[in-house]
């Protein structure tokens, strides 16, 4: 069952809301009242999704939306009275999956609900995947800089540093790049 926490920014009721979410069989596990409280509410509660119904989103808001999702990334779904495209593009560079305006019909709930879990979803495997990009660059910049001081100080090839290094890596447990790091980290000390 899906865990929901809705987070309410206007006068509506969302006993509507809430109750269409447990009709379509979700869990509403907490409700706040502000978004002032939003992050230590999914830090504590833990949501699968995160369900905010206001007006116009203030500043408050999406500081408070890019706080989490920083610190405890969550799918959102915004219901918002506002169609302003600045507002819409800050929500979604606030963490805001799925915007949706004018208002709710409940069947359309569920759907929207699994649409921005999906997104979520995705949009994490790609942040996943270009974070390792990047380590694997990264990484590679040290072992080619480790080797350029193996080569320099052994007078050795490239492909025998390499080997060195490699042979040294498997002899210890560790990758190539952490004993990539431990040269150039020695070899600074020792400059």
């Amino acid at each position: 069952m899906l865990r929901v926490l809705l987070a309410v920014d206007t006068d509506r009721s969302i006993a509507g809301m809430r109750d269409a979410l447990q009709r379509a069989g979700y869990d509403v596990i907490a409700e706040v009242a502000s978004a002032r409280a939003l992050l230590r509410a999914v830090e504590t509660e833990r949501p699968d999704v995160v369900i905010i119904d206001t007006e116009s989103p203030a500043r408050d808001t999406l500081e408070q939306l890019a706080a989490m999702n920083s610190a405890a990334p969550r799918p959102v779904v915004m219901f918002s009275g506002t169609g302003n495209a600045a507002i819409i593009r800050a929500a979604v560079s606030a963490g805001v999956t799925a915007y949706v305006v004018d208002g709710l019909a409940p069947e359309r709930l569920a759907p929207i609900l699994e649409v921005a879990r999906a997104r979520f979803d995705e949009e994490s495997r790609l942040r996943q995947r270009l974070a390792d990009a990047e380590q694997r660059l990264a990484d590679r910049k040290l072992i080619e800089r480790a080797k350029g001081i193996v080569m320099a100080r052994r007078g050795l090839t490239e492909d025998a540093a390499f080997e060195l290094m490699r042979n040294k890596a498997m002899q210890q447990g560790l990758t190539i790049a952490d004993i990539a790091r431990q040269l150039i980290a020695v070899s600074d000390l020792l400059s």
